[in-house]
């Protein structure tokens, strides 16, 4: 399994501090999307044995899903016997990490991004972590090329919406998806209304929002029953976009994981603030 072992072995510093030896990539665990994606990228797809669950490119379809981001089990990760595991800060709990690397398998955290302008370090340290440190700009010159600008500015709210768990979230600074609106030309409703990366969505925060449109992640609309169920949420019917039923959708696996498919991300979101 596997294909060209880059240059190996190699040494790397964590974000945790950690300094890892990484001698083998033949069998490789990923645990967040974005890291999952890069590694296709670089040309290590075919040495991937786990993945989490926002992992859903689909070349990553057949490889196992080990975790949903946050409840790693140790035991399933070790059955997979890898080589190496890649994470960032938000994989967890910190203590399942670390009894896979007691176990003996190296374990690198990699920087966590939450906009554009982060995502070459977060290749450069995963091409450096798996030997191929030379593939890395030319990953980043692909992932971060210009995209398409919206007509006007549109005012955009990100909403994170977890009807099951009753989680309902509006973006603003920090969100993601701030860097991402921000990139194609539209402003975000958060940000502009001096918010924090997530805010609790209230019919107050709606209104000093005002947005022309909403931005929502599929399983996230699904939760609340589609685009119905949305505009029925406390506040959201009062806003220029609940008016003019404007609602941009992306998939969850694909919003907020800026990695090699971010211009994709782009082109979505452009595309439906255009009609297109």
């Amino acid at each position: 399994m596997g294909g060209d072992a880059g240059i190996l072995p190699t040494t790397v510093r964590g974000t945790d501090g950690a300094e890892v030896i990484v001698s083998d990539t033949s069998r490789i665990v990923a645990l967040n999307g974005g890291i999952t994606e890069t590694l296709f990228a670089l040309g290590l797809g075919d040495s991937l044995v786990g993945r989490d669950v926002s992992s859903d490119l689909p070349e990553a379809e057949p490889i196992e899903v080990v975790t949903q981001g946050h409840d790693v089990s140790p035991e399933g990760v070790l059955a997979l016997n890898p080589s190496l595991v890649l994470a960032d800060a938000r994989t967890g709990p910190p203590e399942a990490l670390a009894a896979i690397r007691n176990a003996g398998v190296p374990v690198v955290l990699v920087p966590e991004v939450w906009s554009l302008e982060e995502m070459p370090k977060r290749v450069r340290a995963i091409a450096d972590a798996v030997g191929r440190s030379d593939a890395a700009d030319a990953i980043i010159a692909a992932s971060t090329s210009s995209p398409t600008r919206v007509r006007g500015e549109p005012v955009v709210a990100f909403l994170y919406l977890r009807g099951n768990a009753a989680v309902y979230l509006l973006g603003g600074d920090g969100s993601g998806a701030d860097s991402l609106l921000e990139a194609v030309g539209a402003v975000d409703a958060g940000s502009r209304a001096g918010l924090g990366a997530f805010t609790p969505l209230t019919p107050e925060a709606l209104a000093e929002a005002q947005p022309d449109a909403l931005l929502v992640m599929e399983k996230g609309l699904e939760s609340v029953g589609g685009v119905d169920g949305l505009l029925a949420l406390p506040g959201v019917a009062q806003t220029p976009a609940a008016k003019n039923r404007r609602v941009i959708v992306v998939p969850d696996g694909l919003l907020l994981n800026f990695g090699p498919r971010t211009p994709q991300t782009l082109r979505a979101i452009a595309g439906q603030l255009d009609g297109e």
